[in-house]
């Protein structure tokens, strides 16, 4: 096969155990994908109408619903084209971009993640200081960086992956991903494992950071019956988030690298895009059912436009 980006053309050989019920697992995944939107834009909306809810917390939680949105849209229109198909290809120019959208979302979502800790450590252990420390220009500047960072760690990823020579073109997936595509290198890619090795560092050390900003607001809220109730309504959910994303991004990192590949397709499959699937879908549903405010929002939102029609 010559290396030329404009002939590659790769096989994702993951559905290959699904062609007898593709039609059931695409009407599944469409629903789901169909649903994953409405729910994320349903509370980005309920959010930009309620003046309410123009707090810093819920501007962190739109962003967060962006990123699930951008995540989602990476995934499921590929696949689902895929599931009306009987060849299961991509180009190697849609894969380096599907590779740079899905890990530019993992990344994002880390650093949102993060961003959000940040913010429920400010407003618990220095509530005095919040407005003050969280001003608009702030804010701003915590929505921007995350997908800025997150931007340029990914471009450095594809610029390292797009100088390798490949010497094949199966990928035993759904989709592409990086290491995926490294492994086909017909060359020495030492280089590309350090720089990954440099990328699960950093967000090692963002993931200290949150354990040790909850260590303070755990500490900080256990002293008062109001502490304890405003930790259970703002912070649970945030760590029922954080820990669906870590569990479900843990999983198919090291099943990539470490996974039996006799192992059920189906199982590789499903290890491999839970955290493309779990945390879009349930990050809004658990905000939107464990915040009370915007519990609320939404009910007003309803009520409106049923009386609008009635």
């Amino acid at each position: 096969m010559e290396n030329s980006s404009r002939e590659i053309v790769f096989s994702l050989i993951g559905l290959n155990d699904t062609r007898t019920n593709k039609l059931i697992y695409f009407s599944c995944s469409f629903l789901i994908y169909l649903f994953t939107i409405f729910v994320n834009i349903t509370l980005l909306v309920t959010v930009m109408l309620d003046r309410v809810l123009h707090e810093p917390m819920y501007i962190f939680l739109c962003n967060l619903c962006v990123n699930g949105i951008y995540g989602a849209t990476s995934f499921y229109p590929k696949i689902l084209l895929d599931l009306l198909s009987d060849s299961h290809i991509i180009s190697y120019n849609a894969c380096v971009t599907q590779i740079f959208v899905v890990y530019s979302y993992i990344l994002c979502e880390l650093a949102n993640l993060t961003v959000m800790a940040y913010d429920r450590y400010v407003a618990i252990c220095n509530p005095l200081q919040y407005h003050p420390i969280m001003t608009p220009g702030k804010v701003g500047k915590l929505l921007l960086v995350p997908w800025l960072i997150s931007f340029v760690e990914i471009l450095i990823v594809v610029l390292l992956m797009v100088r390798l020579p490949l010497c094949g073109y199966m990928i035993n997936k759904l989709y592409c991903t990086n290491w995926d595509v490294v492994k086909l290198s017909c060359i020495d890619t030492s280089v590309n494992n350090l720089y990954g090795y440099v990328i699960v560092i950093s967000h090692f050390i963002q993931t200290l950071l949150i354990v040790i900003s909850y260590f303070h607001i755990i500490r900080t809220s256990v002293r008062s019956k109001a502490g304890q109730n405003r930790f259970m309504e703002t912070c649970l959910p945030h760590l029922i988030t954080l820990t669906t994303f870590y569990l479900s991004a843990a999983f198919d990192v090291l099943y990539a690298r470490y996974g039996s590949s006799s192992s059920l397709q189906g199982l590789r499959n499903f290890l491999s895009i839970e955290y493309l699937i779990i945390p879009p879908l349930l990050n809004p549903l658990i905000y939107g059912l464990k915040l009370k405010q915007i519990r609320l929002s939404v009910w007003r939102l309803l009520s409106r436009k049923v009386s609008a029609l009635t």
